[in-house]
């Protein structure tokens, strides 16, 4: 191999590299009321959009650590169904930082999504609706309130 094809390669390599998902911010809007049930999108305390707060804010979600939104808590909730919530700390602590990529497949089947990160079939998000369809949009949308 020639060096400059080695130094190429190893460039390439060391850049930070984020694909960006193929969804539509537009659509993505127009449905993310499926989310706001849950979640809002607040920035310095201004509420960009109105939601819920039984989820965390998705304001900056984008490149943040899972399990680490500062005003939401994680852990040491127990859901009805008698199963501790801070299987998304663990995740994060293990690596997971969102990415348009990871979050659709994540708001397509969240307790999939988690317990395959974590290699463990009893692990559990919040989270349980599965988004069939627009997750790709959701994304996109979501990615307009992140710092690129």
């Amino acid at each position: 191999m020639s060096k400059i094809v080695l130094a190429t390669a190893l460039c390439t390599m060391a850049l930070p590299t984020q694909t960006l998902a193929a969804g539509d911010p537009a659509k993505g809007e127009a449905i993310y009321n499926r989310c706001s049930s849950c979640h809002a999108i607040i920035k310095d305390g201004e509420v960009l959009v109105k939601g819920g707060i039984t989820g965390p804010n998705l304001y900056g979600i984008v490149g943040r650590v899972a399990g680490s939104e500062n005003e939401y808590r994680y852990g040491s909730e127990r859901l009805p169904i008698g199963m501790f919530t801070d299987d998304m700390i663990r995740a994060g602590e293990e690596g997971l930082v969102w990415t348009e990529e990871n979050i659709v497949a994540y708001a397509q089947d969240p307790i999939g999504f988690i317990q395959d990160f974590l290699d463990d079939e009893t692990a559990r998000p919040n989270m349980s609706v599965k988004l069939k369809n627009g997750a790709d949009d959701i994304a996109a949308y979501l990615a307009t309130f992140s710092p690129r």
